[in-house]
Protein backbone atom coordinates (compact mmCIF):
# COMPACT_ATOMS: atom_id res chain seq x y z
CA UNK A 1 0.00 0.00 0.00
CA UNK A 2 1.24 3.51 -0.85
CA UNK A 3 1.20 6.26 1.75
CA UNK A 4 0.74 10.03 1.89
CA UNK A 5 3.37 12.37 3.29
CA UNK A 6 1.71 12.15 6.70
CA UNK A 7 1.66 8.33 6.63
CA UNK A 8 -1.98 7.76 5.59
CA UNK A 9 -2.71 4.67 3.46
CA UNK A 10 -3.69 5.72 -0.10
CA UNK A 11 -4.32 2.38 -1.81
CA UNK A 12 -2.32 -0.10 -3.86
CA UNK A 13 0.09 1.54 -6.31
CA UNK A 14 -0.63 5.13 -5.21
CA UNK A 15 1.79 7.40 -3.37
CA UNK A 16 2.26 11.10 -2.66
CA UNK A 17 5.27 13.00 -3.99
CA UNK A 18 7.33 15.53 -2.04
CA UNK A 19 5.65 18.43 -3.89
CA UNK A 20 2.23 17.26 -2.69
CA UNK A 21 1.07 15.78 -6.01
CA UNK A 22 0.17 12.11 -6.44
CA UNK A 23 1.48 9.27 -8.61
CA UNK A 24 0.06 5.84 -9.44
CA UNK A 25 1.96 2.91 -10.90
CA UNK A 26 0.69 -0.30 -12.49
CA UNK A 27 2.01 -3.04 -14.80
CA UNK A 28 0.25 -3.59 -18.12
CA UNK A 29 -0.41 -7.01 -19.65
CA UNK A 30 2.95 -6.95 -21.45
CA UNK A 31 4.81 -6.51 -18.17
CA UNK A 32 5.61 -2.83 -18.81
CA UNK A 33 5.49 -0.55 -15.76
CA UNK A 34 3.25 2.52 -16.31
CA UNK A 35 3.05 5.74 -14.26
CA UNK A 36 0.23 8.29 -13.86
CA UNK A 37 0.25 11.72 -12.20
CA UNK A 38 -2.43 14.03 -10.70
CA UNK A 39 -2.65 16.92 -8.25
CA UNK A 40 -5.35 15.41 -6.00
CA UNK A 41 -5.97 11.97 -4.52
CA UNK A 42 -9.41 11.73 -6.16
CA UNK A 43 -7.99 12.59 -9.60
CA UNK A 44 -5.20 9.98 -9.36
CA UNK A 45 -7.64 7.28 -8.24
CA UNK A 46 -9.92 8.11 -11.18
CA UNK A 47 -6.99 8.08 -13.64
CA UNK A 48 -5.82 4.70 -12.32
CA UNK A 49 -9.34 3.27 -12.58
CA UNK A 50 -9.73 4.47 -16.18
CA UNK A 51 -6.26 3.22 -17.17
CA UNK A 52 -6.95 -0.27 -15.82
CA UNK A 53 -10.35 -0.37 -17.52
CA UNK A 54 -8.82 0.70 -20.85
CA UNK A 55 -6.08 -1.90 -20.44
CA UNK A 56 -8.66 -4.66 -20.04
CA UNK A 57 -11.17 -3.39 -22.58
CA UNK A 58 -9.20 -1.41 -25.14
CA UNK A 59 -10.51 -1.20 -28.70
CA UNK A 60 -8.66 -3.33 -31.23
CA UNK A 61 -7.14 -1.09 -33.89
CA UNK A 62 -6.82 -3.69 -36.67
CA UNK A 63 -9.69 -6.10 -36.15
CA UNK A 64 -10.17 -7.15 -39.78
CA UNK A 65 -6.99 -9.19 -40.18
CA UNK A 66 -7.65 -12.89 -40.77
CA UNK A 67 -5.78 -15.74 -39.13
CA UNK A 68 -4.21 -16.63 -42.50
CA UNK A 69 -2.86 -13.10 -42.99
CA UNK A 70 -1.64 -13.02 -39.40
CA UNK A 71 0.13 -16.38 -39.89
CA UNK A 72 2.14 -14.89 -42.77
CA UNK A 73 3.13 -11.91 -40.63
CA UNK A 74 3.85 -14.08 -37.57
CA UNK A 75 6.08 -16.33 -39.65
CA UNK A 76 7.95 -13.42 -41.23
CA UNK A 77 8.39 -11.24 -38.13
CA UNK A 78 8.76 -13.74 -35.28
CA UNK A 79 10.06 -16.96 -36.86
CA UNK A 80 11.98 -16.05 -40.01
CA UNK A 81 15.40 -15.68 -38.39
CA UNK A 82 14.61 -17.50 -35.15
CA UNK A 83 14.14 -21.08 -36.37
CA UNK A 84 15.76 -23.46 -38.86
CA UNK A 85 14.48 -23.63 -42.44
CA UNK A 86 13.10 -27.11 -41.81
CA UNK A 87 11.19 -25.94 -38.72
CA UNK A 88 9.71 -23.05 -40.70
CA UNK A 89 8.63 -25.49 -43.42
CA UNK A 90 6.99 -27.58 -40.70
CA UNK A 91 4.99 -24.56 -39.50
CA UNK A 92 3.78 -23.91 -43.05
CA UNK A 93 2.78 -27.55 -43.53
CA UNK A 94 0.83 -27.72 -40.25
CA UNK A 95 -0.96 -24.43 -40.90
CA UNK A 96 -1.87 -25.19 -44.52
CA UNK A 97 -3.01 -28.73 -43.80
CA UNK A 98 -4.68 -28.54 -40.39
CA UNK A 99 -5.41 -24.94 -39.35
CA UNK A 100 -6.15 -22.87 -42.45
CA UNK A 101 -9.08 -24.97 -43.77
CA UNK A 102 -10.88 -24.66 -40.42
CA UNK A 103 -9.91 -21.23 -39.02
CA UNK A 104 -7.80 -19.51 -41.66
CA UNK A 105 -10.50 -17.17 -42.95
CA UNK A 106 -11.79 -16.12 -39.53
CA UNK A 107 -10.87 -12.63 -38.36
CA UNK A 108 -8.60 -12.77 -35.31
CA UNK A 109 -11.07 -11.13 -32.93
CA UNK A 110 -13.82 -13.54 -34.06
CA UNK A 111 -11.99 -16.69 -32.93
CA UNK A 112 -13.19 -18.03 -29.60
CA UNK A 113 -11.88 -20.73 -27.30
CA UNK A 114 -14.73 -22.96 -28.46
CA UNK A 115 -13.50 -22.62 -32.07
CA UNK A 116 -10.03 -23.84 -31.13
CA UNK A 117 -11.58 -26.66 -29.11
CA UNK A 118 -13.68 -27.71 -32.12
CA UNK A 119 -10.56 -27.74 -34.30
CA UNK A 120 -8.74 -30.05 -31.87
CA UNK A 121 -11.82 -32.28 -31.68
CA UNK A 122 -11.92 -32.46 -35.48
CA UNK A 123 -8.26 -33.47 -35.66
CA UNK A 124 -8.94 -36.27 -33.21
CA UNK A 125 -12.05 -37.38 -35.12
CA UNK A 126 -9.96 -37.48 -38.30
CA UNK A 127 -7.62 -39.96 -36.63
CA UNK A 128 -4.75 -37.55 -35.97
CA UNK A 129 -2.83 -38.27 -32.79
CA UNK A 130 -1.61 -36.37 -29.78
CA UNK A 131 1.53 -35.13 -31.51
CA UNK A 132 -0.36 -33.36 -34.32
CA UNK A 133 -3.01 -31.97 -31.98
CA UNK A 134 -0.35 -30.66 -29.62
CA UNK A 135 1.64 -29.07 -32.45
CA UNK A 136 -1.47 -27.24 -33.69
CA UNK A 137 -2.30 -26.00 -30.20
CA UNK A 138 1.26 -24.81 -29.51
CA UNK A 139 1.38 -22.92 -32.81
CA UNK A 140 -1.98 -21.23 -32.24
CA UNK A 141 -1.05 -20.28 -28.68
CA UNK A 142 2.11 -18.54 -29.85
CA UNK A 143 0.36 -16.85 -32.77
CA UNK A 144 -2.34 -15.44 -30.49
CA UNK A 145 0.23 -14.37 -27.87
CA UNK A 146 2.05 -12.35 -30.51
CA UNK A 147 -1.27 -10.89 -31.71
CA UNK A 148 -1.93 -9.65 -28.16
CA UNK A 149 1.50 -8.02 -28.11
CA UNK A 150 0.59 -6.25 -31.37
CA UNK A 151 -2.71 -5.02 -29.84
CA UNK A 152 -4.76 -7.04 -32.33
CA UNK A 153 -6.71 -9.04 -29.73
CA UNK A 154 -7.28 -8.82 -25.99
CA UNK A 155 -7.11 -12.47 -24.91
CA UNK A 156 -5.67 -15.73 -26.19
CA UNK A 157 -8.45 -18.18 -27.20
CA UNK A 158 -6.04 -21.14 -27.38
CA UNK A 159 -4.90 -20.95 -23.75
CA UNK A 160 -8.10 -22.47 -22.40
CA UNK A 161 -7.76 -25.58 -24.59
CA UNK A 162 -6.16 -28.79 -23.34
CA UNK A 163 -4.83 -31.56 -25.54
CA UNK A 164 -5.20 -34.86 -23.74
CA UNK A 165 -2.99 -37.86 -24.35
CA UNK A 166 -5.58 -40.63 -24.08
CA UNK A 167 -3.35 -43.63 -24.54
CA UNK A 168 0.03 -44.19 -22.97
CA UNK A 169 2.54 -44.11 -25.79
CA UNK A 170 5.33 -46.65 -25.76
CA UNK A 171 8.20 -46.43 -28.19
CA UNK A 172 8.57 -49.42 -30.45
CA UNK A 173 11.67 -51.36 -29.42
CA UNK A 174 12.71 -54.77 -30.72
CA UNK A 175 12.93 -57.52 -28.16
CA UNK A 176 15.98 -59.73 -28.72
CA UNK A 177 13.77 -62.37 -30.31
CA UNK A 178 12.10 -59.80 -32.59
CA UNK A 179 15.49 -58.46 -33.58
CA UNK A 180 16.65 -61.93 -34.64
CA UNK A 181 13.42 -62.48 -36.58
CA UNK A 182 13.59 -59.12 -38.35
CA UNK A 183 17.21 -59.41 -39.48
CA UNK A 184 16.79 -63.02 -40.58
CA UNK A 185 14.02 -61.81 -42.89
CA UNK A 186 15.81 -58.63 -44.04
CA UNK A 187 19.10 -60.40 -44.83
CA UNK A 188 19.91 -60.07 -48.51
CA UNK A 189 17.30 -57.36 -49.16
CA UNK A 190 18.26 -54.07 -50.77
CA UNK A 191 18.04 -52.05 -47.53
CA UNK A 192 19.59 -54.58 -45.15
CA UNK A 193 22.87 -52.64 -44.92
CA UNK A 194 21.00 -49.50 -43.91
CA UNK A 195 19.05 -51.38 -41.23
CA UNK A 196 22.24 -52.92 -39.78
CA UNK A 197 23.94 -49.51 -39.63
CA UNK A 198 20.85 -47.98 -38.02
CA UNK A 199 20.53 -50.54 -35.24
CA UNK A 200 24.28 -50.46 -34.55
CA UNK A 201 24.65 -46.68 -34.32
CA UNK A 202 21.32 -45.22 -33.19
CA UNK A 203 21.58 -42.64 -35.96
CA UNK A 204 18.47 -40.84 -37.13
CA UNK A 205 17.27 -41.91 -40.56
CA UNK A 206 18.05 -38.46 -42.00
CA UNK A 207 21.60 -38.69 -40.66
CA UNK A 208 22.14 -42.11 -42.25
CA UNK A 209 20.71 -41.02 -45.59
CA UNK A 210 23.03 -37.98 -45.59
CA UNK A 211 26.22 -40.05 -45.14
CA UNK A 212 29.00 -39.84 -47.70
CA UNK A 213 32.11 -42.00 -47.71
CA UNK A 214 34.12 -38.99 -46.52
CA UNK A 215 32.15 -39.15 -43.25
CA UNK A 216 33.47 -42.67 -42.57
CA UNK A 217 36.94 -43.31 -41.19
CA UNK A 218 37.53 -47.05 -41.19
CA UNK A 219 41.07 -46.65 -39.90
CA UNK A 220 39.91 -44.82 -36.75
CA UNK A 221 36.60 -46.74 -36.86
CA UNK A 222 34.49 -43.58 -36.58
CA UNK A 223 31.43 -42.16 -38.31
CA UNK A 224 31.30 -38.36 -38.34
CA UNK A 225 27.75 -36.99 -38.22
CA UNK A 226 27.58 -33.41 -39.46
CA UNK A 227 24.48 -33.18 -41.66
CA UNK A 228 21.02 -34.57 -42.25
CA UNK A 229 18.95 -35.25 -45.37
CA UNK A 230 15.30 -34.27 -45.70
CA UNK A 231 12.74 -34.54 -48.47
CA UNK A 232 10.26 -31.69 -48.21
CA UNK A 233 8.95 -28.55 -49.84
CA UNK A 234 10.80 -25.52 -48.49
CA UNK A 235 10.14 -21.87 -49.20
CA UNK A 236 10.92 -21.20 -52.85
CA UNK A 237 10.53 -24.84 -53.93
CA UNK A 238 7.95 -25.70 -56.58
CA UNK A 239 7.58 -29.18 -55.14
CA UNK A 240 9.12 -31.45 -52.54
CA UNK A 241 12.81 -32.06 -53.07
CA UNK A 242 15.93 -33.28 -51.27
CA UNK A 243 17.79 -30.92 -48.94
CA UNK A 244 21.00 -31.32 -46.95
CA UNK A 245 21.13 -29.33 -43.74
CA UNK A 246 22.70 -29.28 -40.28
CA UNK A 247 21.76 -31.99 -37.77
CA UNK A 248 18.76 -31.58 -35.49
CA UNK A 249 20.66 -29.95 -32.60
CA UNK A 250 24.19 -28.77 -31.89
CA UNK A 251 24.81 -31.93 -29.86
CA UNK A 252 23.83 -33.99 -32.91
CA UNK A 253 27.21 -33.09 -34.44
CA UNK A 254 29.15 -36.06 -33.12
CA UNK A 255 31.37 -39.07 -33.83
CA UNK A 256 30.14 -42.62 -33.39
CA UNK A 257 32.46 -45.63 -33.06
CA UNK A 258 32.00 -48.33 -35.70
CA UNK A 259 31.28 -51.86 -34.48
CA UNK A 260 32.38 -54.89 -36.51
CA UNK A 261 28.87 -55.58 -37.83
CA UNK A 262 28.45 -51.92 -38.76
CA UNK A 263 31.80 -51.93 -40.58
CA UNK A 264 30.78 -55.00 -42.55
CA UNK A 265 27.48 -53.38 -43.56
CA UNK A 266 29.22 -50.14 -44.60
CA UNK A 267 31.67 -52.03 -46.81
CA UNK A 268 28.86 -54.03 -48.39
CA UNK A 269 26.99 -50.79 -49.05
CA UNK A 270 30.08 -49.25 -50.64
CA UNK A 271 30.27 -52.22 -53.01
CA UNK A 272 26.53 -52.00 -53.78
CA UNK A 273 26.66 -48.26 -54.40
CA UNK A 274 29.74 -48.65 -56.62
CA UNK A 275 27.89 -51.20 -58.76
CA UNK A 276 24.81 -48.97 -59.04
CA UNK A 277 26.76 -45.85 -60.00
CA UNK A 278 28.72 -47.71 -62.67
CA UNK A 279 25.57 -49.08 -64.31
CA UNK A 280 23.76 -47.47 -67.22
CA UNK A 281 20.59 -47.13 -65.17
CA UNK A 282 22.23 -44.76 -62.70
CA UNK A 283 20.96 -41.18 -62.82
CA UNK A 284 22.65 -39.41 -59.91
CA UNK A 285 20.93 -36.29 -58.64
CA UNK A 286 23.03 -33.15 -58.98
CA UNK A 287 24.51 -32.15 -55.64
CA UNK A 288 23.97 -35.61 -54.15
CA UNK A 289 26.44 -37.68 -56.20
CA UNK A 290 28.48 -38.75 -53.15
CA UNK A 291 25.60 -40.06 -51.01
CA UNK A 292 26.35 -43.58 -49.74
CA UNK A 293 22.82 -44.98 -49.30
CA UNK A 294 21.05 -44.55 -52.62
CA UNK A 295 18.10 -45.91 -54.56
CA UNK A 296 18.53 -48.32 -57.45
CA UNK A 297 18.88 -45.38 -59.84
CA UNK A 298 21.42 -43.60 -57.66
CA UNK A 299 19.14 -41.06 -55.99
CA UNK A 300 19.12 -40.21 -52.27
CA UNK A 301 16.57 -41.99 -50.07
CA UNK A 302 13.55 -40.36 -48.45
CA UNK A 303 11.83 -41.50 -45.26
CA UNK A 304 8.86 -42.99 -47.09
CA UNK A 305 11.07 -45.23 -49.22
CA UNK A 306 12.59 -46.72 -46.07
CA UNK A 307 9.16 -47.04 -44.42
CA UNK A 308 7.83 -48.92 -47.47
CA UNK A 309 10.81 -51.29 -47.31
CA UNK A 310 10.15 -51.94 -43.61
CA UNK A 311 6.48 -52.64 -44.31
CA UNK A 312 7.43 -55.25 -46.91
CA UNK A 313 9.64 -57.08 -44.43
CA UNK A 314 6.95 -57.01 -41.73
CA UNK A 315 4.38 -58.30 -44.22
CA UNK A 316 6.77 -61.11 -45.16
CA UNK A 317 7.20 -62.05 -41.49
CA UNK A 318 3.44 -62.01 -40.91
CA UNK A 319 2.60 -64.01 -44.04
CA UNK A 320 2.59 -67.34 -42.21
CA UNK A 321 1.64 -66.06 -38.74
CA UNK A 322 -1.72 -66.27 -37.01
CA UNK A 323 -3.59 -63.04 -36.27
CA UNK A 324 -2.68 -63.05 -32.58
CA UNK A 325 1.03 -63.47 -33.34
CA UNK A 326 1.45 -60.67 -35.86
CA UNK A 327 4.78 -58.83 -35.93
CA UNK A 328 4.17 -55.16 -35.10
CA UNK A 329 4.79 -52.49 -37.70
CA UNK A 330 8.27 -50.94 -37.62
CA UNK A 331 9.29 -47.32 -38.17
CA UNK A 332 12.85 -46.16 -38.95
CA UNK A 333 13.05 -44.68 -35.44
CA UNK A 334 12.58 -48.16 -33.97
CA UNK A 335 16.25 -48.90 -34.72
CA UNK A 336 17.32 -45.83 -32.74
CA UNK A 337 15.22 -46.83 -29.72
CA UNK A 338 16.44 -50.42 -29.97
CA UNK A 339 20.06 -49.27 -30.06
CA UNK A 340 19.54 -47.21 -26.89
CA UNK A 341 17.79 -50.11 -25.17
CA UNK A 342 20.56 -52.57 -26.02
CA UNK A 343 23.10 -50.03 -24.72
CA UNK A 344 21.33 -49.84 -21.36
CA UNK A 345 20.98 -53.63 -21.22
CA UNK A 346 24.72 -53.91 -21.81
CA UNK A 347 25.39 -51.64 -18.83
CA UNK A 348 26.58 -48.62 -20.80
CA UNK A 349 26.28 -45.44 -18.68
CA UNK A 350 23.29 -43.23 -19.57
CA UNK A 351 25.51 -40.20 -20.20
CA UNK A 352 27.46 -42.20 -22.79
CA UNK A 353 24.22 -43.21 -24.48
CA UNK A 354 23.18 -39.56 -24.51
CA UNK A 355 26.35 -38.61 -26.37
CA UNK A 356 26.07 -41.49 -28.83
CA UNK A 357 22.49 -40.52 -29.69
CA UNK A 358 23.30 -36.81 -29.92
CA UNK A 359 20.61 -35.79 -27.43
CA UNK A 360 20.87 -32.58 -25.43
CA UNK A 361 19.49 -34.59 -22.48
CA UNK A 362 17.97 -38.05 -22.07
CA UNK A 363 16.67 -37.62 -18.56
CA UNK A 364 17.38 -35.59 -15.46
CA UNK A 365 19.29 -38.52 -13.96
CA UNK A 366 21.81 -38.33 -16.79
CA UNK A 367 23.01 -35.00 -15.47
CA UNK A 368 24.81 -37.02 -12.78
CA UNK A 369 27.25 -38.16 -15.46
CA UNK A 370 29.34 -35.15 -16.45
CA UNK A 371 32.48 -36.54 -18.12
CA UNK A 372 32.75 -39.12 -20.88
CA UNK A 373 36.16 -39.70 -22.47
CA UNK A 374 36.58 -40.70 -26.09
CA UNK A 375 38.11 -44.01 -24.99
CA UNK A 376 35.03 -44.73 -22.87
CA UNK A 377 32.81 -44.29 -25.92
CA UNK A 378 34.97 -46.76 -27.86
CA UNK A 379 34.96 -49.29 -25.02
CA UNK A 380 31.20 -48.88 -24.70
CA UNK A 381 30.65 -49.80 -28.34
CA UNK A 382 33.02 -52.75 -28.08
CA UNK A 383 31.03 -53.96 -25.07
CA UNK A 384 27.80 -53.46 -26.98
CA UNK A 385 29.19 -55.29 -30.00
CA UNK A 386 30.17 -58.33 -27.90
CA UNK A 387 26.86 -58.34 -26.06
CA UNK A 388 24.63 -57.55 -28.94
CA UNK A 389 25.80 -59.46 -31.93
CA UNK A 390 25.85 -62.78 -30.12
CA UNK A 391 22.16 -62.74 -31.01
CA UNK A 392 22.77 -62.11 -34.72
CA UNK A 393 25.32 -64.13 -36.66
CA UNK A 394 25.59 -63.25 -40.32
CA UNK A 395 26.85 -65.71 -42.86
CA UNK A 396 30.50 -64.90 -43.59
CA UNK A 397 31.10 -63.92 -47.18
CA UNK A 398 34.18 -62.65 -48.85
CA UNK A 399 33.37 -59.01 -48.11
CA UNK A 400 36.95 -57.85 -47.64
CA UNK A 401 38.07 -58.95 -51.12
CA UNK A 402 34.95 -57.49 -52.74
CA UNK A 403 35.35 -54.28 -50.80
CA UNK A 404 39.01 -53.83 -51.75
CA UNK A 405 38.16 -54.50 -55.40
CA UNK A 406 35.37 -51.89 -55.25
CA UNK A 407 37.81 -49.39 -53.79
CA UNK A 408 40.30 -50.03 -56.58
CA UNK A 409 37.56 -49.76 -59.19
CA UNK A 410 36.27 -46.48 -57.82
CA UNK A 411 37.93 -43.13 -58.13
CA UNK A 412 37.66 -42.46 -54.45
CA UNK A 413 40.59 -42.61 -52.07
CA UNK A 414 39.42 -44.61 -49.09
CA UNK A 415 41.33 -45.19 -45.86
CA UNK A 416 40.77 -48.59 -44.33
CA UNK A 417 42.66 -50.98 -42.14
Amino acid sequence: MGKSLNGRELGKGISQRKDGSYTARYVDKHGVRRSLYASTINDIRQKLKVAKFDEENRVITESKITLSKWFDKWLDVYKNNAVRIGTKAGYILVFEKHIKPFLGYYELNEIKTSDVRRLINKLEADGLGYSTQSRVKIMLTDMFDKAIMDDLIIKNPAKGVRVIRKDHFERRVFSKEEQITFFECSKGTYFDNLFVVAVNTGMRIGEICALTWDDIDLKAKKIRINKTLSYRKLEGDEKRSFHLGPPKTTTSNREIPISSACEKALKKQFILRNNIMSSRKAKPLKGFEDILFVSRKGWPLCDQTVIDALDKIVNEINYSRDEGEQFQRVSPHCFRHTFATRCFEAGIPPKTVQILLGHATLDMTMNLYTHVLEDEKDEALVALNDYYFDIEQQKEINIEDSFRKAVLDSRKIVSFG
